[in-house]
């Protein structure tokens, strides 16, 4: 029995088989099931083909907020004026234009130039709906997915989009591509193209609900443009690509600029009305962030995320702010913030001791930080997935509770019996307490004061160790940790190289300690593997930069993974969140909730901010607001 969906009807095609009884197959979205009725011949279970869902969209738990026949999303304009330019900045040199590899360092902006097979939707938590994909097919179980491409589908080239480039762009991504790749696709099992127009993916055998979400957000690119090319090499030929924007121009290093492609073929497809409303995106290099903040000032560029507290609250008293020619805002959003922290590399034998990272974790000062540096603007990341549902706080209880029971042997018994905590220096012999405790640990750990210095008990070498940085800003923050980490007697060495170098030595592991922000979704899943599992640990191009090994923690990932609703996903999240927490593998740092924004006010954007928060995509220059600004002298 094959499915297929056309026009919005499911046809069910017998082949070779018999029937006693009615074939059923389900259109999403459609009142009942659609039935065949054959009564004169028959078939046992076994020779049925699953039964499988047709639709438009998908959502990882529940319904999908819009039906079949939508015409837009709730929270763009569809009537958005097309035109001007959007000019915005970079920190990054790059030498590349291929961004699916680890060689060189990648221009900004290279992903408006690749479509996914579907698109996700920025006011539901987890639901992906058609592009390149006219239609998504799969069975209850998840255990394969079959997409049906957009016979209109094209290359910027005017080359059709075929499922052999949904099939190339798949294997050249696991063959030549970030290793990245290779662990976030491993439950593939099989990709194959049907015809010109059908692909199909099965996945290896386990629960694998977010597993189709995760190959139709897969970026297609044209096999026949890389025949001949070597892709994992780093290139400055302009690649061909598939989305609402292509390489106009760019000199290396400096300065990219994306053109919107004119006759691109999704232009008025549901998911892409009210978007992509710049004629032109262009992306200016500064590697300086002084001279990168000046240059905003001074019309260089038009929207600038700011984020230095210091900086947004006393540099930004322009004469075109006070005129009110640039807005300053804070856009606040409703997504878990993740975990932005120093890092410890556990790798290194000195960080091996669980003892010795809970008790450097004593030595931030958030609290000193936060009024003398931030202006109170910052709130304490305690939680992996801070800003959500998805954070543990207090203390285990219903789902979680049973969960980490299974667990127990292999667990601190505080886990159970404390919330989850951070040091505070406020508190009444907050600093005091704290240093104790951690004086404790590390003579606990083999570790003792000699001469105002930290030595190892048995062998005297010195607790020495290097924080890697490539932002000037971060320095000042790192000075008051390294002062506080003078009084455990421990010696922080702090080196500010720059980005390509930090780049290269993070993804080979090669340092004690890094800052990094990991950041999470409203459904979490497939992702914290690469994020926290022993298989990533030391697999080059994962972002376990910490080098998490923890046997409970991979079982809690697989429960994350294995979630068949958004409440036992909560749940699931909740117990993994509070085992990191207690693995010390970071010191957390803060979060602010939301992004501060400043940009010149040219602009008309949705009145609507989604679920996900505001898109720069979803804005557009307001023709009368630029003319004005350029009588102005902009």
């Amino acid at each position: 029995m094959i499915s297929r969906f056309v026009g919005g009807t499911v046809l069910v095609l017998a082949i070779g088989v018999s029937m006693a009884s009615p074939v059923t197959v389900r259109a999403q979205n459609a009142d009942k099931p659609v039935i065949i009725a054959a009564p004169t011949i028959s078939v046992t279970e076994e020779q049925l083909s699953p039964l499988t869902t047709v639709s438009h969209g998908i959502s990882l738990y529940g319904d999908l907020k819009y039906g079949p026949d939508f015409h837009h999303f709730d929270y763009v304009n569809p009537d958005a004026p097309k035109g001007g330019t959007l000019v915005q900045s970079s920190i990054v040199a790059f030498d590349t234009l291929n961004p699916f590899t680890l060689k060189g360092t990648a221009a900004a902006g290279l992903g408006l130039i690749y479509d996914s097979l579907m698109v996700s939707s920025a006011d539901e938590p987890s639901s992906l709906y058609g592009l390149i994909a006219r239609s998504i097919e799969y069975p209850d179980d998840r255990s394969f997915v079959i997409f049906h491409l957009d016979p209109r589908a094209r290359f910027h080239d005017g080359t059709d989009i075929t499922a052999e480039d949904v099939v190339f762009s798949f294997n050249i991504l696991i063959e030549k591509g970030s290793p990245y790749y290779r662990q976030y696709y491993a439950q593939v099992d099989k990709v194959e193209a049907i015809d010109d127009l059908t692909v199909r993916f099965d996945f290896k055998p386990g629960n694998n609900r977010e597993m189709p979400m995760i190959i139709a957000e897969l970026a297609i690119m044209p096999k026949h443009y890389w025949d001949g090319r070597d892709f994992s090499k780093t290139t400055f030929d302009a690649p061909v690509g598939s989305g609402a924007y292509k390489i106009e121009s760019f000199e290396a290093g400096r300065r990219i600029t994306y053109a919107r492609v004119k006759d691109y073929w999704a232009a008025d497809l549901p998911v892409n009305r009210g978007s992509n409303n710049y004629d032109a995106i262009r992306y200016d290099t500064y590697l300086d962030l002084d001279v990168q903040r000046q240059a905003f000032f001074a019309g260089e560029y038009l929207t600038r995320s700011e984020h230095s507290s210091r900086e947004w609250n006393t540099a930004y008293n322009t004469p075109a702010i006070q005129s009110g020619e640039i807005k300053k805002e804070f856009l606040a959003d409703y997504l878990p913030n993740g975990m932005q922290a120093y890092v410890f590399n556990t790798r290194k034998a000195k960080f091996a001791d669980i003892r010795v990272r809970e008790a450097l974790q004593y030595a931030f000062d958030f609290e000193w930080l936060n009024r003398a540096m931030f202006y109170g603007a910052y709130k304490r990341n305690v939680s992996y997935f801070a800003n959500s549902e998805l954070a543990a706080t207090g203390l285990p209880e219903g789902e979680e509770l049973g969960i980490l029971q299974g667990f127990k042997s292999q667990l601190p018994p505080e886990l159970f019996t404390q919330p989850p905590q951070l040091p505070n220096f406020d508190a009444p012999n907050g600093r005091r307490e704290a240093l104790r405790h951690s004086i404790k640990l590390l003579q606990e750990a083999g570790w003792e004061l000699r001469d105002q210095q930290l030595v190892n008990s048995k062998t005297g070498e010195p607790f020495v160790f290097e924080l890697i940085i490539r932002q000037p800003g971060l320095e000042k923050i790192a000075l008051v940790l390294k002062a506080r980490l003078r009084q455990l007697g421990v010696t922080l060495e702090i080196r500010l190289i720059d980005t390509g170098q930090w780049v290269n030595r993070i993804q080979a592991y090669d340092f004690d300690m890094t800052t990094f922000w990991w950041q999470q979704s409203l459904s979490p899943g497939n992702e914290q593997r690469i994020f926290w599992s022993s298989a990533a640990a030391d697999q080059p191009g994962s972002r376990n930069f910490a080098g998490v090994r923890s046997p409970v923690i991979d079982e809690l990932i697989d429960l994350v993974v294995d979630a068949d609703n958004r409440e036992s996903l909560v749940q699931r999240v909740r117990a993994l969140d509070r085992v990191l927490q207690w693995g010390f593998y970071v010191i957390p740092q803060y979060y602010l909730g939301g992004e501060r924004m400043a940009y010149w006010d040219v602009f008309g954007r949705p009145d609507t901010v989604p679920l996900k928060g505001t898109s720069i995509m979803t804005w557009w220059i307001d023709p009368e607001k630029s003319r004005q600004l350029k009588k102005g002298g902009y």
